[in-house]
Protein backbone atom coordinates (compact mmCIF):
# COMPACT_ATOMS: atom_id res chain seq x y z
CA UNK A 1 0.00 0.00 0.00
CA UNK A 2 1.04 3.59 -1.13
CA UNK A 3 0.42 5.55 1.40
CA UNK A 4 1.07 8.75 -0.42
CA UNK A 5 -0.57 7.69 -3.48
CA UNK A 6 -3.43 6.93 -1.35
CA UNK A 7 -3.36 10.25 0.69
CA UNK A 8 -3.36 11.82 -2.69
CA UNK A 9 -6.53 10.03 -4.25
CA UNK A 10 -8.24 11.45 -1.12
CA UNK A 11 -7.60 14.34 -1.68
CA UNK A 12 -8.64 15.19 -4.92
CA UNK A 13 -11.84 13.22 -4.35
CA UNK A 14 -12.13 16.11 -1.67
CA UNK A 15 -10.76 18.86 -3.81
CA UNK A 16 -13.52 17.95 -6.42
CA UNK A 17 -16.06 18.30 -3.85
CA UNK A 18 -14.88 21.68 -2.66
CA UNK A 19 -13.81 22.69 -6.82
CA UNK A 20 -17.98 21.83 -7.69
CA UNK A 21 -18.96 23.73 -4.56
CA UNK A 22 -17.09 27.33 -5.41
CA UNK A 23 -18.74 26.89 -8.57
CA UNK A 24 -22.48 26.69 -7.11
CA UNK A 25 -21.76 29.20 -4.33
CA UNK A 26 -18.42 30.83 -5.00
CA UNK A 27 -15.82 31.14 -1.63
CA UNK A 28 -19.29 32.18 0.77
CA UNK A 29 -17.25 30.45 3.28
CA UNK A 30 -14.97 33.77 3.54
CA UNK A 31 -17.72 35.23 5.90
CA UNK A 32 -16.87 32.22 8.56
CA UNK A 33 -14.95 33.80 11.45
CA UNK A 34 -12.93 31.19 12.42
CA UNK A 35 -15.14 29.57 15.60
CA UNK A 36 -17.83 28.85 13.21
CA UNK A 37 -15.51 27.10 11.00
CA UNK A 38 -14.27 24.73 14.35
CA UNK A 39 -18.12 24.58 14.67
CA UNK A 40 -19.04 23.18 11.25
CA UNK A 41 -16.05 20.90 12.05
CA UNK A 42 -17.50 20.02 15.66
CA UNK A 43 -21.02 19.18 13.71
CA UNK A 44 -19.81 16.78 11.32
CA UNK A 45 -17.16 15.28 13.62
CA UNK A 46 -20.32 14.96 15.51
CA UNK A 47 -23.02 13.31 12.82
CA UNK A 48 -19.84 11.19 12.24
CA UNK A 49 -19.71 9.87 15.56
CA UNK A 50 -23.75 9.39 15.49
CA UNK A 51 -23.58 7.52 12.36
CA UNK A 52 -21.08 5.18 14.10
CA UNK A 53 -22.71 4.49 17.23
CA UNK A 54 -26.44 3.89 15.77
CA UNK A 55 -25.10 2.38 12.60
CA UNK A 56 -27.76 4.25 10.12
CA UNK A 57 -28.55 7.41 8.92
CA UNK A 58 -31.88 8.83 8.82
CA UNK A 59 -31.61 11.46 6.09
CA UNK A 60 -29.60 8.71 3.83
CA UNK A 61 -25.99 10.68 3.85
CA UNK A 62 -23.13 8.26 4.85
CA UNK A 63 -19.80 8.85 7.04
CA UNK A 64 -17.78 9.28 3.73
CA UNK A 65 -19.13 12.27 2.53
CA UNK A 66 -18.99 13.70 6.32
CA UNK A 67 -14.93 13.07 6.40
CA UNK A 68 -14.64 14.91 2.69
CA UNK A 69 -16.30 18.37 4.50
CA UNK A 70 -14.05 17.81 7.39
CA UNK A 71 -10.99 17.89 5.15
CA UNK A 72 -12.84 20.47 3.12
CA UNK A 73 -13.67 22.69 5.91
CA UNK A 74 -10.01 22.12 7.87
CA UNK A 75 -8.50 23.49 5.04
CA UNK A 76 -11.36 26.50 5.11
CA UNK A 77 -9.96 26.97 8.70
CA UNK A 78 -6.40 27.35 7.95
CA UNK A 79 -7.04 29.51 4.90
CA UNK A 80 -9.21 31.84 7.50
CA UNK A 81 -6.34 31.78 9.68
CA UNK A 82 -4.17 33.14 7.20
CA UNK A 83 -6.31 35.84 5.27
CA UNK A 84 -8.95 36.81 8.27
CA UNK A 85 -12.37 36.60 7.75
CA UNK A 86 -14.41 39.19 5.76
CA UNK A 87 -18.11 40.39 5.23
CA UNK A 88 -18.64 39.23 1.66
CA UNK A 89 -16.90 37.56 -1.04
CA UNK A 90 -13.37 38.55 -1.58
CA UNK A 91 -11.45 35.93 -3.88
CA UNK A 92 -12.49 34.05 -6.97
CA UNK A 93 -12.71 30.37 -7.25
CA UNK A 94 -9.44 30.06 -8.60
CA UNK A 95 -7.61 32.10 -5.90
CA UNK A 96 -9.54 29.79 -3.53
CA UNK A 97 -8.70 26.49 -5.15
CA UNK A 98 -4.77 27.83 -5.38
CA UNK A 99 -5.31 28.34 -1.59
CA UNK A 100 -6.85 24.72 -1.04
CA UNK A 101 -4.11 23.34 -3.00
CA UNK A 102 -1.17 25.17 -1.18
CA UNK A 103 -2.26 23.45 2.20
CA UNK A 104 -3.26 20.40 1.24
CA UNK A 105 0.20 20.06 -0.10
CA UNK A 106 1.23 21.10 3.79
CA UNK A 107 -1.29 18.48 4.86
CA UNK A 108 0.13 15.81 2.87
CA UNK A 109 3.76 16.63 3.88
CA UNK A 110 3.13 16.76 7.57
CA UNK A 111 1.23 13.07 7.19
CA UNK A 112 4.67 12.05 5.84
CA UNK A 113 6.62 13.25 8.49
CA UNK A 114 4.69 11.82 11.04
CA UNK A 115 3.73 8.50 9.06
CA UNK A 116 7.40 8.09 9.27
CA UNK A 117 7.97 8.80 12.57
CA UNK A 118 4.65 6.69 13.61
CA UNK A 119 5.58 3.41 11.24
CA UNK A 120 1.80 3.86 9.74
CA UNK A 121 -0.01 2.89 12.78
CA UNK A 122 -3.09 4.67 11.69
CA UNK A 123 -3.39 1.40 9.17
CA UNK A 124 -4.03 -0.37 12.76
CA UNK A 125 -6.36 1.64 13.80
CA UNK A 126 -10.17 2.22 13.85
CA UNK A 127 -12.46 4.59 11.38
CA UNK A 128 -14.16 5.16 15.04
CA UNK A 129 -10.62 6.12 16.51
CA UNK A 130 -9.93 8.91 13.92
CA UNK A 131 -13.38 9.90 15.01
CA UNK A 132 -12.79 10.63 18.13
CA UNK A 133 -9.64 12.12 17.59
CA UNK A 134 -10.96 14.87 15.19
CA UNK A 135 -13.78 15.56 17.93
CA UNK A 136 -10.83 15.69 20.70
CA UNK A 137 -8.51 17.99 18.29
CA UNK A 138 -11.76 20.31 17.94
CA UNK A 139 -12.22 20.63 22.10
CA UNK A 140 -9.03 21.12 21.93
CA UNK A 141 -9.05 24.63 19.25
CA UNK A 142 -11.96 25.44 21.09
CA UNK A 143 -9.99 25.79 24.21
CA UNK A 144 -7.42 28.05 22.26
CA UNK A 145 -10.45 29.55 20.69
CA UNK A 146 -11.46 30.68 24.35
CA UNK A 147 -7.96 31.60 25.01
CA UNK A 148 -7.79 34.36 22.32
CA UNK A 149 -5.93 32.12 20.65
CA UNK A 150 -3.08 31.98 23.04
CA UNK A 151 -0.95 28.55 23.95
CA UNK A 152 1.90 28.15 26.71
CA UNK A 153 3.21 25.17 25.53
CA UNK A 154 0.58 23.40 22.84
CA UNK A 155 0.54 23.28 19.26
CA UNK A 156 -1.76 26.59 17.92
CA UNK A 157 -5.25 26.59 15.80
CA UNK A 158 -3.64 25.84 12.69
CA UNK A 159 -1.71 22.20 14.24
CA UNK A 160 -4.99 21.05 15.20
CA UNK A 161 -6.68 21.57 11.98
CA UNK A 162 -3.75 19.62 9.88
CA UNK A 163 -4.01 16.95 12.59
CA UNK A 164 -8.19 17.07 11.64
CA UNK A 165 -7.43 17.14 7.82
CA UNK A 166 -5.42 13.87 8.05
CA UNK A 167 -7.20 11.84 10.74
CA UNK A 168 -10.46 12.89 8.17
CA UNK A 169 -7.96 11.44 5.08
CA UNK A 170 -7.43 8.43 7.06
CA UNK A 171 -10.97 7.76 7.48
CA UNK A 172 -11.66 8.42 3.87
CA UNK A 173 -8.69 5.76 3.15
CA UNK A 174 -10.03 3.27 5.02
CA UNK A 175 -13.47 3.89 4.06
CA UNK A 176 -12.66 3.83 0.19
CA UNK A 177 -10.52 0.51 0.62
Amino acid sequence: MDTNAEFDKAIERCRKIFWAKLQDYGASWRMLRPCSVTDQLFIKAKRIRSLQVKGHSAVGEGILPEFIAIVNYGIVGIIQLELGYVDTKDISAERAIELYDKYAKVARELMQAKNHDYDEAWRSMRVSSYTDFILTKIERVKEIEDHDGSVKVSEGIDANYLDIIIYAIFGIIKLTE
